[in-house]
């Protein structure tokens, strides 16, 4: 096990970021760099035993904010906060006073506003062990950024183990009260990127997902999968019913079945032409499924371009807008709390 500290190049303000490559024993790694959070690679063997990378992303900090890139603002990787997700008109009232935080066209905030999580440089502290590798991320959110109540201290921890475990650890305190929902915005394609993630085979352990108007903001009720498109309780090709859904494709949160804060599986992902599956464990209530609607091959990688359908996304989070939901679980976090949230993206090997 060892960590890998390289440089990674300028923020445009001039601010040094560093990459860390996380490495376990059998050479699988995760590269991880401390602008955003933002997860660069994950390299894990397939069926044959050969390496590759499966997650969209970039070797140089600059096309993290191309004018291509700020175009699509895709947030390929990055930690998301202090609102992962949709915010209905950016607003929410807390014991009375109403905060404002910056819109997108659509008269919504998403994903944190402006300036999230994801271009924020993040301090770091690794840590080394027989058994597992660590890299902390910490970041002090002041008060009324991007309209947020509260000075937020966020700590993020990637560990990764020989069994090819990612596991992000989540933690904030604040000194007020105020709405809180994190997650990782990772794109997957379990093949490598040779082609789209069409032929992946889903299961989500969600008997209802919430159901969104036309701007895909939650209408507060929790719609049934059952004979729909969006039932994935049994194993599906992803292409299957996806011309079926409302929309551009899949981007919906679904509720895990018998939530109750503790860990548990919440989605299955198998790619039978490399042989890689992925485990989705997490003790958030919902999960955003995203198939990467909105690439439109502007941004690439070498000879990798990122395209339409040619990733997916497995956000573990809190529901959209429930600072304006008073019937989803809350996401106030209060004076004197902490906030802890656990997520494990497992990589291994199908049997089949």
């Amino acid at each position: 096990m060892n960590i890998t500290k390289l440089p990674f190049g300028k923020t445009e303000q001039g601010e040094t970021v560093d990459l860390f490559i996380l490495a376990n024993n059998s050479g699988a790694s995760v590269k991880i760099t401390n602008y955003g959070g933002i997860i660069t690679d994950i390299i894990v063997p397939e069926k044959n035993d050969q390496l590759g990378n499966v997650v969209m992303g970039f070797d140089k900090i600059e096309d993290y904010y191309s004018e291509a890139y700020k175009k699509s603002m895709p947030y390929f990787g990055a930690i998301i906060g202090r609102y992962a997700n949709r915010i209905n008109h950016g607003r929410f009232k807390i014991e009375g006073k109403a905060y404002q935080i910056p819109c997108l066209p659509g008269d919504y905030a998403l994903h944190g506003g402006n300036v999230g999580f994801d271009q924020k440089v993040w301090k770091t502290e690794d840590e080394i062990s027989d058994k597992i590798v660590s890299l902390t991320l910490t970041y002090l959110s002041k008060h009324l950024e991007e309209g947020f109540p509260g000075n937020l201290e966020v700590g993020v921890k990637y560990s990764w183990n020989n069994n090819c475990e990612l596991q992000i650890d989540y933690s904030a305190t604040t000194d007020q009260t105020t709405n809180l929902n994190l997650t990782n915005h990772t794109y997957f394609n379990l093949n490598g990127f040779d082609g789209d993630i069409l032929g992946h085979e889903v299961i989500i352990h969600a008997d209802h997902y919430t159901e969104v108007d036309d701007r895909s903001i939650p209408t507060g009720n929790l719609s049934n999968v059952n004979e729909s498109c969006m039932d994935f309780r049994m194993p599906h090709k992803i292409g299957t019913r996806i011309d079926l859904t409302e929309g551009n494709g899949y981007d919906h949160n679904y509720v895990i079945k018998e939530f109750d804060n503790t860990l548990r599986l919440s989605a299955t992902v198998t790619a039978h032409e490399s042989g890689r599956k992925l485990e989705v464990l997490t003790t958030e209530p919902g999960v955003q499924f995203y198939t990467a609607n909105y690439l439109d091959g502007s941004l690439s990688k070498g000879s990798v371009i990122f395209n339409k359908r040619n990733g997916f996304c497995l956000e573990t989070q809190h529901f959209p807008d429930s600072p304006n939901q008073p019937g989803f679980p809350s996401t106030l976090l209060k004076p004197g709390e902490k906030f802890q949230s656990r997520t494990i993206y497992k990589f291994g090997v199908s049997q089949e």
